[in-house]
């Protein structure tokens, strides 16, 4: 019975135990032979998902890797059903992954978030500013009151005013959140306010299922960017040795999910405007104002008799084009105005995805960051640089300053090329603590359909 109890608690593991076949108690007095058979099998099944990971990777999750060869399933199998305590077996692999004992405690408390039902939901639209009336306010209030006692004791003077004591309350709640803590409720701190408990164990439980049988990272240095919290990390091992925020793309214009390596950095890059920027990005610019792309150093080209020849904007009736019929190309000369700013790190890859400095500064302010077309923009492109050319003879601070500075255009290869990888994870562990962010391209939804699928994998054998 212990280890049907054990397999009944599965949920706090992120898995259905309905997805088992688990038989019902009252079988274990009808039917004891019947009951320990059912158990055992949902046993074995649990227990490769517990080691392999219940989802196959959907397709285009590059970012999903599985060492299942180093949790091979027959010794553990055996061990199942040889053990006198089959549940501790479970137990065991349950919490095999790095980080599993900070997600089930997270877990925990979001069921028990869900017990208590849902709580009081906070009416989207414009951003509810500190120290202005609004007749969202009272729900606001009530919202937080649910889950901050320091809050839920504070006497209200006037119910319809976002005091001083409501908005030490909305930071407590965006710092925890991983929201730029300015007490402003605007889409972003709303979307987290209303956000279920459900939506919380449902993102736990794909976040258990993700470090299921994850490799070794080795030691080699390593760069990651994790799209959904909107942070590059270098590691060396287990140690971050830089970090910083990058801005990701926007929804529509999705930044892909690679693994690929840092190969060279080129400086003062001009840049190349892609097709689907072109027609949907500048197009309109040029409808409204045939000098609009001039002013940031953009030149227009058409192709006649087989060469490129420059194009004067003014000349172009650019309302006779459309997004199906565009016959000209687009180049940013270097400069301060150039959209990669004065340093492009080039990663070989067939989306056409770099990372690259950026003019727009101001947008590293802000706690969502999707802004890009599906490049990476980094917070400290310097800094990067700097673990770029790491041991490389003569690049020091002064020098990487100057090349920047002269306003040449040229490149260079690294003698280090570490590996790097564009990933997504929603649900993030630091110092213990765990955030949830947003599911920013749909990729968690994915998934869960692919976790409450299930494997296809053959059973191993029993012994």
């Amino acid at each position: 019975m212990r280890l049907h109890e054990r397999l009944r608690g599965l949920d706090a593991d992120g898995l259905d135990p309905g997805w088992y076949g688990l038989p019902a108690r009252e079988m274990a007095m009808s039917d004891p032979a019947g009951f320990q058979s059912a158990t055992q099998n949902a046993a074995r099944k649990a227990l490769a998902d517990l080691l392999h990971g219940r989802a196959v990777a959907p397709p285009g999750r590059i970012d999903i890797r599985r060492d299942t060869a180093a949790q091979p399933l027959n010794p553990w199998m055996g061990e199942l059903a040889g053990s006198a305590e089959p549940a501790q077996v479970i137990d065991r692999a349950a919490n095999l992954p790095a980080g599993q004992a900070a997600l089930r405690t997270a877990m925990a408390e979001a069921r028990a978030r869900e017990a208590r039902g849902a709580l009081p939901a906070v009416p989207t639209g414009g951003i509810i500013e500190p120290g202005r009336m609004s007749e969202r306010v009272p729900a606001l209030r009530a919202r937080l009151a649910a889950t901050d006692p320091v809050l839920a004791a504070a006497p209200v003077a006037e119910p319809n005013m976002y005091d001083d004591r409501l908005a030490d309350a909305v930071r407590r709640f965006q710092a925890a959140a991983g929201i730029e803590a300015d007490a402003r409720v605007g889409a972003g701190t709303q979307m987290a306010l209303n956000r279920t408990a459900a939506a919380d164990v449902r993102a736990l439980s794909i976040a258990m299922d993700l470090r299921r049988a994850a490799p070794d990272p080795g030691r080699e240095r390593r760069i990651e960017v994790n799209i959904p919290d909107f942070m590059l990390h270098v590691y060396e091992g287990e140690t971050v040795v830089l970090d910083m925020p990058v801005i990701v793309g926007r929804p529509p214009r999705a930044t892909p999910l690679l693994a690929t390596r840092l190969t060279s950095v080129q400086f003062n890059p001009p840049w190349g405007v892609p097709v689907r920027n072109a027609v949907e990005d500048k197009l309109p610019l040029l409808q409204r104002n045939p000098l609009a792309l001039a002013r940031n150093g953009t030149r227009i080209f058409q192709r006649v008799d087989g060469e490129q020849v420059e194009v004067d904007p003014t000349t172009v009736d650019w309302r006779n084009y459309t997004r199906n019929y565009f016959p000209f190309t687009m180049r940013q000369d270097p400069g301060e105005a150039n959209a990669l700013g004065r340093i492009k790190f080039v990663m070989p890859n067939s989306e056409d995805i770099f990372m690259h400095d950026t003019p727009e500064r101001h947008l590293f302010a802000r706690s969502e960051r999707a802004f890009s077309s599906g490049c990476v923009r980094l917070g400290r492109p310097m800094d990067f640089l700097a673990m770029a050319v790491e041991g490389m003879e003569g690049w020091d601070r002064n020098r990487m300053a100057r090349s920047v500075s002269d306003g040449r255009t040229f490149g260079i290869a690294l003698r280090r090329q570490p590996s790097v990888r564009l990933i997504y994870r929603t649900t993030i562990i630091e110092n213990g603590q765990v955030r949830i962010r947003p599911d920013l391209y749909g990729h968690d939804e994915v998934y869960w359909r692919a976790m409450e699928r299930g494997p296809a994998r053959p059973m191993a054998a029993r012994s």
